[in-house]
């Protein structure tokens, strides 16, 4: 049995983050996120890998938006591409980036 605490030990909050969903936001728009800049820059250089920061936003049982550090990390033994544990394949974010060419009537507003 998996018990809460244990899960909980895992979860690294993101400081100087804040999650947050306006009610009254258009349905495009799904959460709005807030920096206090001090602590984010401090969290972001203590957590980053490689210049990059993952972070996950999640809701809590209660309803409640929050940021999560992602810490998965490839197993670099196999190849560029892995699968996670629902078999999904990933990549490395440096490898193979393509910029979207994004026209200005793909903007929703």
């Amino acid at each position: 049995m998996v018990r809460k605490e244990d899960i909980m030990a895992d979860v690294t909050f993101v400081d100087g983050m804040i999650v947050k969903r306006r009610p009254k936001a258009p349905d495009f728009v799904k959460c709005s996120l807030s920096f206090k800049m001090a602590e984010f820059t401090k969290f972001a250089r203590a957590n980053h890998s490689d210049g990059w920061l993952n972070i996950d936003i999640k809701l809590s049982k209660g309803g409640k938006l929050y940021a999560e550090l992602d810490t998965w990390k490839p197993d670099k033994a196999n190849s560029p591409q892995t699968n996670d544990e629902w078999g999904e394949a990933h990549q490395s974010p440096q490898q193979n980036f393509d910029p979207p060419n994004q026209q200005d009537e793909d903007v929703p507003f």
